[in-house]
């Protein structure tokens, strides 16, 4: 398993076990023989707040009991806005080893790279999974994206070198990162999806850390 499927993976099984049903077709009772309903169909047991007992469900009522975590706009906007976010993080990191002159600066390039491709691929994966229904917007929205790095700072950042580098790319990249944490706090005010509130707060927790590497570097 890539670590593309493994990021998705963690994403959509977080958002499944929130439900708290769980099948037990295939489980035992106490005594290690299979749990069933009386005439031996299948049944889910719902688990009861602390100092409740747990409630016998058939899986059509189980369905019914589960949140609806279906995706909305917010969530399909932070999803599509994010992967053209994270494509210009790569754009900018890949301009490092032939142009800074910090090992530090290198490295953190490098963490960047390894981190956000993989969490592009989880998240067209989430895209395909739930495809947006028609006429929902195409993005193409980048000036409108926070933190976003416009073409002019691009050029300059393509054309500087050595500490001269150094210093625009940390500016840029850490302007960059806040404008993330601006996109991710509105997925998690506005959306409903678990598997985006799961990438939403990953977001958070890397690049928050990383703000403050990059703050302590400049």
């Amino acid at each position: 398993m890539d670590m593309a499927n493994a990021l998705l993976g963690r994403f959509l099984g977080a958002a499944l076990a929130a439900s708290l049903l769980l099948p037990l077709t295939g489980c035992t009772t106490g005594d290690g023989a299979p749990r069933e309903a009386g005439d031996g169909s299948p049944v889910v047991v719902a688990p009861g707040r602390p100092g409740e007992e747990s409630r016998t469900l058939s899986p059509g009522q189980a369905a019914r009991q589960r949140p609806d975590d279906s995706p909305n706009a917010a969530d399909r906007a932070y999803v599509r806005r994010m992967i053209e976010h994270h494509r210009q993080a790569l754009t900018m990191s890949a301009l490092v080893p032939e142009r800074a002159s910090s090992d530090g600066v290198k490295r953190l390039a490098e963490r960047i790279a390894a981190a956000q491709g993989p969490e592009i691929g989880a998240m067209e994966k989430w895209q395909a999974r739930y495809p947006a229904p028609a006429g929902a917007p195409a993005g193409h929205d980048h000036g409108a994206m926070p933190g976003m790095a416009t073409e002019q700072q691009l050029r300059e950042l393509t054309q500087a070198h050595g500490a001269d580098f150094d210093r625009l790319f940390l500016q840029l990249m850490t302007a960059h990162h806040e404008g993330a944490l601006t996109m991710a706090g509105e997925a998690l005010a506005q959306g409903n999806n678990g598997a985006v509130e799961e990438m939403a707060n990953e977001v958070v927790a890397v690049q928050s850390a990383e703000i403050h590497r990059m703050r302590a570097m400049g």
